[in-house]
């Protein structure tokens, strides 16, 4: 039966927690990935984060009404809130949204340990731990292909 190791991602995308939210999400559109190990300065796992957790941080962002009239822009809500919305939530870490304690597997994992994982957590990546070192990841994609 095939295993983390034999269908895993061993290149691994990552962020660390002082990571931007302006440069995660430039990082989700620029690889394609929808979640990410989060890791220290030596590589250990800290968390994972995904587009929906990042995606969570504009809920609360209110889009001021605005009119336009002779060439300009009138705010019909407070600008000034507006912008100190934005400025709150670009200001934020990967630390401060991130899930700190991951689901993770070893190498040895069968896909179907993995497969239960994903659904019993509602995980989309399980990163791929050997002892303490975060040796790749398996995204649900990976288990389709592996079902191929």
């Amino acid at each position: 039966m095939l295993t983390a190791k034999d269908i895993m991602t061993s290149n691994v995308i990552s962020v660390t927690l002082d990571t931007g939210l302006k440069e995660l999400a430039k990082k989700f559109v620029e690889t394609g990935v929808s979640s990410m190990p989060v890791v220290d300065d030596q590589g250990g796992l800290q968390g994972v984060v995904s587009e929906t957790d990042l995606i969570e941080q504009q809920k609360p962002l209110h889009i001021p009404t605005v009119m336009a009239l002779f060439d300009g822009v009138f705010y019909l809500d407070s600008e000034k809130k507006f912008r100190e919305e934005v400025d709150r939530v670009t200001a934020q870490t990967v630390g401060e949204i991130c899930s700190r304690t991951p689901v993770t597997c070893s190498p040895e994992a069968t896909i179907r340990e993995i497969a239960g994982l994903m659904t019993t957590h509602k995980a989309h990546l399980i990163p791929v731990l050997d002892g303490d070192t975060l040796v790749g990841v398996v995204a649900r994609l990976d288990l389709i292909r592996a079902a191929e």
